[in-house]
């Protein structure tokens, strides 16, 4: 009988100090799995990763034993912005972090899809397609994917239906450098009932059925603060939003994902006890043998 694969469970890390610190961070806390930004998340240009910081990180990271990490874009970014001079900044910086991510050898590049601000989902999307192809073109042999996360459809979002994500995925020239990320909170708040055991296997169900399970790279394991189709994304604590427990012990022990990092980005204070007891809850829900 072959052995159980680790558990690959974390939480997204500050990089202040540097973008290594964020893994003395996870080790701190026990993570297994681990996000982050490489620059700061609210400028569009971040200062060049000298070659000491990278070659920190990696020692680091080696050290820590955690892979694969993923790398989240600036909240800034989006790429189907209706104005030109946002949509060439997003493009330029979307470059920048696939090209960061290729320095430090984290292999995926989380993003929010975009908000087509008013142009419609279908334009959005086809622009998405667009900037994709672009940033491809400009990042080609740096071995890292592209990952679509799955909104709440807050605004103008898109990627709140599979759907969305798939057409991305159709429309982009290099289909092979495409995967998913799915957030618990958003797929919920989108109007997948992942709370109850039927909910829970339709929504892969679906999710294999459009998208392909094959695709899907990383989890975001968020509670959800509003219900079920609410379309707002706001993340709770593990066990304390409108998830709730079985919905977070269904995901625990489907034995398709012990491969896939599970990522918190629930509210944390500096000393991380947040998500030492995130962690905690999510271990407990595992079944023994």
């Amino acid at each position: 009988m072959s052995a159980a694969p680790p558990l690959l469970l974390g939480a997204h890390m500050s990089i202040a100090g540097g973008v290594h610190t964020a893994v003395d961070r996870a080790v701190s806390a026990g993570c297994t799995a681990l996000q982050v930004f490489t620059k700061n998340n609210n400028q569009w240009q971040g200062k060049p990763n000298s070659e000491r910081d990278i070659v920190l990180y990696k020692e680091k990271i080696a050290a820590a034993g955690i892979a694969p990490v993923v790398s989240h874009d600036s909240y800034l970014i989006n790429l189907c912005a209706t104005d030109p001079e946002v949509l060439k900044k997003s493009r330029a910086a979307f470059i920048d972090e696939l090209e960061r991510c290729g320095q430090l050898g984290i292999p995926l590049l989380n993003f929010h899809p975009g908000s087509h601000l008013g142009a419609g989902e279908t334009e959005g999307i086809k622009r998405i397609c667009e900037s994709l192809n672009i940033a491809h073109d400009r990042t080609r042999g740096i071995g890292v994917k592209s990952v679509l996360e799955a909104t709440a459809g807050q605004g103008t979002n898109i990627g709140y239906r599979f759907e969305h994500l798939r057409a991305i995925i159709d429309g982009v020239e290099e289909p092979d450098r495409m995967a998913v990320c799915i957030d618990t909170c958003h797929i919920f708040a989108a109007g997948y009932d992942i709370a109850t055991e039927k909910g829970y296997e339709e929504t892969f169900r679906t999710f294999d059925e459009v998208i392909g399970l094959a695709r899907l790279a990383a989890f975001h394991v968020n509670d959800s603060k509003k219900g079920l189709g609410s379309r707002v994304d706001r993340h709770e604590h593990i066990g304390k939003g409108a998830i709730g427990l079985t919905g977070f012990r269904l995901l625990m022990n489907d034995e398709r994902f012990a491969h896939v990092p599970k990522v918190l980005e629930t509210p944390k204070s500096d000393d991380l006890h947040e998500d030492v007891e995130n962690m905690a809850v999510l271990r407990g829900l595992l079944k023994e043998g």
